[in-house]
Formats: structure tokens, C-alpha cells, sequence
């Protein structure tokens, strides 16, 4: 495969010149907030007739709705990228702070819309949608007006809204402000440098244990010296949060994620459910890599650890090629796509300090492109992740002629066409391994992945779950997180690890995380479809993309169980598809332990 040199530094002047001191930018905000104001004012103006005549205004209003929110996610989608590539930006924040402020008022009239929604008749509101453009669009809208019944009134929404800039919002921003002054110790070669979270977590995949505990050591401490401030902001994210559920009389914690999902409680009961009972040979799996590693059992920090004691680095540009190689096998839509993204600088993935830890994708609507950042040093895990991010890429790519209403889909299926871009690599890179030892260490990487989503995903739920109870009564402090943190390893992990990390819930980004509450379950449920998913493009071959496509285009247009049902003909509140998702964890499993066993 012919390719160009790939750069490891995404453009963003494309969007933006001049990064968070852009004119351009400032502009955008400006013309953003205008746009906004008409659009409130259009939905305070409208008088309802509850009648089908109403369907001209619901239409100009949907246009109108669709211009404001390309916008204000376009600006979103730029802050966060300069958050990201440089931690010390201290101007993004302000910027950050107006782009909140933006999509509070946006959202103030979106409640406004919603709850005008309601006041329809069933009769009449099933005529209106009986119009050829709102049909097309349906499943959002009554799902919108359904939800609004289910809130307070507008008054009082908008309040919470307004209140949550400084009162929730906030603490989400101070998570950041936190992070980026978070640096952990690490000595080499007699010098001590400090490195950003990002490239300390980078270390847990050293093949040197002594290297992997002193980052550990250093982390843990780097993270309880600043375990007050940590405390008190996830505090105060789950207390506003659940005063705003108790206003609402939501009593079930999980009511809302749930909803955002499209997602049955009685689907996310088996499937944990399934997980549970299976929980064993993944112990097994802990049991014979702490073996290999020569250890009585695993510790928090070799969880990541290479068996291979000669720490394998892979080029960027080598990384690429991989990619793009494996997903050629898998159809031309998602290689081609993929190729873009890395000829045209659409990722950000070089190791420099001041980087922001983790990866993540996102959309640039108006100009119809995508970033992704990562910090790639070269382990197999980086690959993955950039092959992780890259399917969250296609997954927008193939929904982008869609109505933008449509293309709103959920976590839980975001996560299903990323994770399912991670299996192809994965997958085609163990059956092609060039020798035994290549294939126990690519399996090794693979099934490492379902150990971080059965077990570690699992064990921030456990944790999520029983802080949010216990919130209900009260601050919950330091040390209680960390005994709630430590009890949900163990539970999660079948108590494998001599060692667990007690400090998970300060150091882990997803439980500061505004816009979605519990970004835990959806990587699980994502992973575990995903490869039911995969198991049907095998049989079917390359032509299974189209297929595949069509499935994407839904997934924000109906719930998960009708998903399932119309494209995999299965039922997800009953165990069999869980079991059998998990089967092929355990198959693989089955297999290491077979290639790694003693004659």
C-alpha cells in the first residue's frame, strides 16, 4: 500500500486561524449568540393551535434549530481540541466559559420548544408527523416531547439550566483546571522530570516493573495530593445532579442515562448479569499473565504490562499503515475515510508534555470533519486507540447526509462502531502473527481489552452507583471514595490483584464528565454488540460494509432493542446474545491459556 508521510500534529487553523487568540473564532461566537436569540425568540412567539396547521411552524423552527446547533457544537468541538493539545492554555478556559454560557441559552430554548411539544393532542400530533420532512425526523421529535413530560416546567428548567453554568458546569471545568496542574515525578538516567498525567499513564505498559511501580508510586501520589480538591468537585457534580432528579422525582440514578441511551434497564441488568457469571477465566487470564511476569498475582500497575521484556515500539507512521492495511480487509468506505483522516492532519497524536491524558473523537459540523486526539508513544494499546477513535470517525462519516436530528446517536452506540474498528485490528493482527510468540503477545493485547471492559468498566459502575447512593445522604469523603473505589476493583476484578488503585476515582476523567452521567455502562454494552456485529461481518465477508453502514445510519433514529432486533434479529433483554458476546471473550481466553501453558 502506497502512502504519503503522516503527520502526527492535527490542523486546526482549517477551522480557526490562530488558535484560542482567533478573531475568527470570536466572530463565530458572536454570530452563534445572534442566532440563538432568533431562535428563542421564534419559540416564544409561537402560539400553538394544537392543530396540524402547526406543522409549517414546527418545520421553520427545526431549520432554524439545526443552524444554531451545528454552530455552537462547531465551537465546542474547537475548544476542546485547544484544551486538549495544550493543557496550559489558560485563555481557552475563558473561551470554554463562553461557549457553556452559549449552549445553557441554547438549551433554555430547546426546553422552551420541548415543553410546546407537549401541549399537542395525541391525535393531533400523530397528523403532524404524518408531514413527508417531520416523519423523517419522528422518533426524535416525540422522544423530545416525551422526555419534556417527564420534566419540570419550562420556568423551572431553565432555571436549572442557568444555575448550571456556575453550579455544575463549573465543577466539570475545574476537573480540567485540576488536571492540568496534576504532574507526576518520574527519574531516568538520574534525572528527574515531570511529566503530564498523559504521559504517565503511558509508562503502565513499560515492560520494566520497576519503571511501571515507581510511575504508579508517583501517580498515586501525584493524584492524593490533590484528592481534597477532587473529592469536593465530584461532590458537588453528583449533589446538583440529584437535586435536580429529586425536583423531578426521579428516584432511580440510572433513569437518566438509561433514557440517553435508548436503552432498557432490563437490557443493562442481563447483560452485567451474563458478565458476572462469566467472570472466572478472565481471573484465570490474570492468574497466567502474573505467571508469565514471574509474580504470586497482579498488581494495579502490571495490568498493562507487555509479556515481551523488550518494550516494542512501533512508529507512528508503522501504526497508520497497520490500520489502514486491516480495515482494507473489511471494506473500502472505512479504509478510505481512515486514509483522510491521516493524509488531511485530522489527528493529533504526538508525546510532547501539556497534553491532555486520554483520547477521544469529535465533529466539526459545519465543515463536515473530524479530529481525534490521543498521545501515541508507540505501545499496542496506542494503536488501538487510534483505531478505537478512528470508528467513532466513520461512524459520523457514514451518518453525515442524514437530518441532523438523526445523527444525535447514544454512547452506548458510538462506542459499538469503535470498539468494532479495534476488533478488526485486533483480530487480523493475532491470525496473522508471523510466529508463536508474536500471536501470544497480540492475544495478550486483545484480550486485555476485555479484561478493561468487563472488569475495570464494571468496576465503575459498582463504584458509580454506590457513591451515588450514598451521596443522596450527604458529602461522602476522601477516604470513603477510596474505600467504595477499592471494594468495586475487588468485586469487579474476582479479587486477581494484590494491589488495586484505590485513587481511580479522582484520576479518571469519565466521572467529571458534564454532558453524560454514568460514562461507564455504554463502553461495555458498545464492546460486547460490537462483537455480535463482528461474528455476522465474518460469515459474510466484504460485503458485509454496506450492511454495516445501514446499521450506523440507525442507531440514533430508535432504541437499542428495536436496533438489535431489525439488523441482528436478536432480543437484548434476554441472556442468550449476551452470553454468546461473551463466549468469544472467553473463547480467546481459551486460547491464550492453551498457547501460554507449561508442557
Amino acid at each position: 500500500m502506497t502512502t504519503s508521510t503522516y503527520s502526527e500534529v492535527w490542523d486546526l487553523d482549517v477551522f480557526f486561524n490562530g488558535g484560542s487568540s482567533s478573531d475568527e473564532f470570536l466572530k463565530h461566537l458572536d454570530a452563534t449568540a445572534g442566532l440563538i436569540q432568533q431562535f428563542s425568540l421564534s419559540v416564544k412567539n409561537w402560539e400553538t393551535t394544537n392543530s396540524v396547521q402547526d406543522q409549517s411552524s414546527i418545520k421553520d423552527l427545526i431549520k432554524k434549530f439545526e443552524a444554531v446547533a451545528k454552530k455552537i457544537r462547531q465551537a465546542g468541538a474547537f475548544v476542546s481540541c485547544l484544551q486538549a493539545q495544550n493543557t496550559e492554555d489558560k485563555k481557552v478556559n475563558e473561551l470554554r466559559g463562553r461557549v457553556t454560557v452559549l449552549s445553557a441559552d441554547f438549551q433554555n430554548a430547546l426546553t422552551a420548544l420541548d415543553q410546546k411539544l407537549t401541549t399537542f393532542d395525541q391525535d393531533v400530533w400523530e397528523q403532524i408527523l404524518e408531514d413527508e420532512t417531520l416523519n423523517e425526523i419522528s422518533f426524535v421529535l416525540t422522544e423530545r416531547r416525551t422526555r419534556a413530560t417527564e420534566k419540570l416546567s419550562e420556568a423551572e428548567e431553565s432555571l436549572i439550566n442557568a444555575l448550571g453554568i456556575d453550579g455544575y458546569q463549573a465543577w466539570g471545568q475545574m476537573y480540567d483546571v485540576i488536571v492540568s496542574n496534576t504532574k507526576v515525578k518520574f527519574e531516568e538516567n538520574g534525572e528527574i522530570k515531570q511529566l503530564s498525567v498523559g504521559q504517565a499513564a503511558n509508562k503502565f505498559s513499560n515492560p520494566d516493573r520497576d519503571v511501571r511501580k515507581q510511575v504508579f508510586e508517583n501517580w498515586t501520589e501525584a493524584w492524593s495530593g490533590q484528592s481534597d480538591y477532587l473529592a469536593k468537585t465530584l461532590n458537588h457534580l453528583a449533589g446538583f445532579r440529584l437535586n435536580v432528579y429529586k425536583a423531578r422525582g426521579w428516584e432511580d440514578v440510572l433513569k437518566e442515562p438509561l433514557d440517553i441511551n435508548r436503552m432498557k434497564k432490563e437490557t443493562l441488568d442481563t447483560m452485567w448479569k451474563v458478565i458476572s457469571d462469566n467472570k472466572q477465566p478472565l481471573v484465570n487470564f490474570l492468574n497466567r499473565k502474573a505467571e508469565l511476569l514471574g509474580l504470586e498475582k497482579l498488581s494495579w500497575y502490571d495490568l498493562d504490562a507487555p509479556l515481551s521484556q523488550t518494550e516494542s515500539k512501533v512508529s507512528y507512521q508503522q501504526g497508520a499503515e497497520f490500520i489502514l492495511e486491516h480495515f482494507s480487509q473489511f471494506g473500502e468506505k472505512m479504509t478510505n475515510f481512515s486514509k483522510k483522516a491521516f493524509e488531511d492532519q485530522w489527528i493529533e497524536a504526538e508525546d510532547r508534555p501539556g497534553k491532555a491524558p486520554g483520547g477521544f473523537h469529535t465533529y466539526f459540523p459545519e465543515s463536515s470533519q473530524s479530529r481525534i486526539f490521543m498521545t501515541y508513544s508507540g505501545t499496542p494499546s496506542n494503536i488501538s486507540t487510534l483505531a478505537h477513535e478512528l470508528g467513532h470517525g466513520f461512524h459520523t462519516y457514514a451518518m453525515r447526509d442524514l437530518h441532523l436530528l438523526n445523527r444525535s446517536y447514544a454512547m452506548n452506540v458510538a462506542e459499538t462502531a469503535s470498539t468494532f474498528a479495534e476488533m478488526i485490528v485486533s483480530d487480523a493482527s493475532v491470525k496473522n502473527a508471523k510466529s508463536e510468540e508474536e500471536k501470544v503477545a497480540l492475544l495478550e493485547d486483545k484480550v486485555q481489552r476485555s479484561v478493561a471492559l468487563l472488569m475495570n468498566i464494571h468496576a465503575r459502575f459498582l463504584f458509580e452507583t454506590r457513591f451515588y447512593e450514598e451521596r443522596k445522604n450527604g458529602l461522602v469523603s476522601t477516604d470513603r471514595l477510596n474505600e467504595l473505589m477499592e471494594e468495586a476493583q475487588k468485586e469487579a476484578y474476582g479479587n486477581a490483584l494484590e494491589e488495586y488503585h484505590p485513587q481511580f476515582w479522582g484520576s479518571k476523567l469519565h466521572f467529571y464528565i458534564t454532558g453524560v452521567p454514568f460514562y461507564n455502562f455504554p463502553y461495555t454494552f458498545g464492546y460486547l454488540f460490537s462483537l455480535g456485529i463482528y461474528a455476522q461481518a465474518l460469515e459474510e465477508g466484504k460485503g458485509y460494509e454496506e450492511k454495516y453502514i445501514a446499521l450506523l445510519k440507525d442507531t440514533a433514529s430508535m432504541t437499542v432493542e428495536e436496533l438489535a432486533l431489525k439488523h441482528l434479529n436478536v432480543d437484548l433483554t434476554k441472556p442468550e446474545f449476551w452470553q454468546k458476546a461473551v463466549q468469544l471473550c472467553v473463547d480467546d481466553v481459551e486460547e491464550f491459556l492453551s498457547l501460554t501453558a507449561k508442557n
